[in-house]
Order: structure tokens, then sequence, then C-alpha cells
């Protein structure tokens, strides 16, 4: 009874995010930080501005409606393969050796195709993620920008980044709200835009693996031993 329960990853599929704003310039903030040279310095959560926008939330549910009915299998291959560990516990001194060796098989393949199912959904999750982020992105850093220039900002410091410099700051200086806003006024969702798109399902022969929560609809693949 040997055979492993592959764990299901669960992938963020709404916190994937690595922008580093760097330098940027924004928009009039009476409260944030003033440099000795007159500019302002300020600071905002990069990855919570994107996730937090009109079209942030829209995608997120629609990576989450793509990939649901793939995390859906997994789960129901993990059901299998704890039911078929039970019944091995359960064979223990009264089955044949045939049986419990036919068990026991039966289970070590359904764990390989669960494991190669859930690497393959967790490649398609990242790249899915990484895609929208992207474009997200680099729509974030053109309102960045713009409210910057606008606002006399020197330096906006993004603290969402990994290894940021920044240790503590004060939240009168926080102009993450203010991109949010300006984002959805730039960049606002379309009534009725709403429904995700079914990507086509792909051919058994190559559906290996698929992993991820979020973190859609992609059609239930076919296992494979």
């Amino acid at each position: 009874m040997n055979f492993r329960i592959a764990s299901i990853r669960v992938a963020a599929l709404a916190a994937a995010c690595v922008l580093s704003a760097g330098v940027a310039w924004a928009q009039s903030t009476p409260a944030a930080g003033t440099a000795a040279s007159g500019g302002k310095v300020g600071v905002l959560n990069v990855r919570q501005a994107i996730l937090s926008t009109a079209e942030g939330k829209l995608a997120s549910a629609e990576l989450q409606s793509q990939f649901a009915p793939r995390q859906t299998e997994l789960e129901t291959m993990n059901k299998q393969i704890n039911d078929l560990r039970q019944r091995l516990a359960a064979c223990e001194g009264k089955c044949s050796q045939e049986e419990m060796a036919r068990l026991q098989r039966q289970g070590e393949i359904l764990a390989r195709q669960l494991q190669r199912k859930q690497d393959e959904m967790q490649e398609d999750a990242n790249a899915a993620q990484a895609e929208v982020f992207d474009r997200l992105g680099r729509k974030v850093n053109d309102v960045l920008d713009r409210y910057a220039r606008e606002s006399g900002f020197i330096l906006l410091l993004d603290y969402s980044a990994q290894n940021t410099p920044i240790v503590n700051f004060s939240n009168t200086i926080d102009v993450t709200q203010d991109i949010v806003r300006l984002y959805d006024q730039a960049y606002p969702v379309k009534a009725g835009a709403g429904a995700p798109a079914k990507p086509a399902a792909k051919p058994a022969a190559t559906t290996p693996p698929a992993a991820a929560k979020p973190a859609g609809t992609t059609p239930t693949p076919t296992a494979k031993p």
C-alpha cells in the first residue's frame, strides 16, 4: 500500500505578479511625502492595485472559472486514490495476493495520472496568470507615469515587490487606491464583459497533468495511464 496520493497544488490564480514600479510619476496627493527638492515621494502596492481594479477582478474571476473543471477533475481523482487506499487497507489479510497487487497497480497508475495532470494544470495556470499580469501591468505603468508627472512625484516605490528596501512608511503617502481609481477611469470594464471564453480542448494524447484553482473553463481532459 505504498502508492502515493499526490497532493493537489492549487495555484493562487489571483496572486502572482512581479512588477517593480521603481521610479514613477503621479497625481496630486496632498499628504504625500515631499522631498527636499520639492518633488513628492510615495509608495504603492502594484499587485494589489492590479487585483483591485475592475478589470483585474474580472480577469481573476475568469481565470478561476477557466480552471474550475480541471480542479474538480483533480479532486475527483484524489478521492479515487483515497478510496483505493481504504480498499487496500480493508483487504489486508482478507484478499488474495493477486487482488492486493491489482489494487496496488491501479492506485499507482492513478497517482501518476494525477501528478501529470497537476503539473500540466500548474504550468497552464502560471502562463495564464503571467499573461494577465503582463497585460494589466503595462496599463498600470501607463497610469503611474501619467499620475506622477501630473502631480510632481519624483519617486514612487512598489512595496509589493520582493526585496523591497521599504521597511516602514506612513499610510498618508500610499497612493495605491488613487492608482486603482485612475485605472478604472482610464480603462472602464464594458457592461456584459464577464463571460470567460472557453478554450479549445486539448487532444487526449497531449493532455498530461493539470493544476490550479484560482487560483477556468478548460474542458476536462481524458485521463491517460
